[in-house]
């Protein structure tokens, strides 16, 4: 697995302040693609140990709320596996952060990986440039889901999605705020 950053107290790309890890490959090469240097799977730096380590220490703070796989994609062939080996390890280890993966890929195909039992929100689709729109909710087009992975998958009928808030925050749902978050967008 490769990568191309790792953000950190990012407050864009997730609920509260985050790390987010940016990884190499991306098949969906969508037109206007905010990120195309992460198209390339051997683009980037090969996510290492130390990697790893900045990514936990990160982790390790209180006002860090979670993590968020961002790119490229995170689903791409050449980062499934470590990604989903990365996400339990994170879960293990910090059971009350939240994971957040962005993919151009759609829910319908994606249910069944089993990475899935660690993600709490799911940021779905390909970005549309003709369904741009810079004031939507952690989403760049409006083809795009942010979905609340966990509900979705606790009921009856896990093919229809749940979705986590509405496109400008309409029916945006407050989540509990890590002490000394200082955040003023939960």
């Amino acid at each position: 697995m490769r990568y191309h950053n790792i953000t950190k107290d990012d407050m864009l790309n997730g609920d509260g302040l985050r790390v987010v890890l940016w990884l190499a490959g991306c098949s969906h090469c969508c037109k206007e693609c905010h990120n195309p240097i992460t198209w390339d799977p051997e683009g980037g730096l090969l996510f290492d140990n130390a990697a790893r380590q900045e990514i936990f220490g990160q982790l390790e703070k209180d006002y860090i709320s979670g993590i968020t796989f961002s790119g490229g994609d995170p689903l791409h062939p050449a980062n499934g596996l470590e990604v989903r080996g990365l996400m339990s390890e994170i879960r293990e280890k910090y059971p009350k952060k939240t994971i957040w993966l962005y993919t151009g890929d759609v829910w319908e195909n994606i249910y069944g990986y089993s990475m899935m039992k660690y993600v709490d929100v799911v940021v779905d689709g390909e970005f549309m440039v003709d369904k741009k729109d810079a004031k939507l909710l952690w989403k760049g087009s409006a083809n795009q889901r942010v979905i609340d992975v966990q509900k979705t998958l606790a009921q009856e009928d896990i093919t229809v999605p749940v979705l986590y808030c509405g496109n400008y925050g309409e029916s945006y749902k407050v989540t509990e705020i890590p002490e000394n978050a200082g955040g003023c967008c939960n």
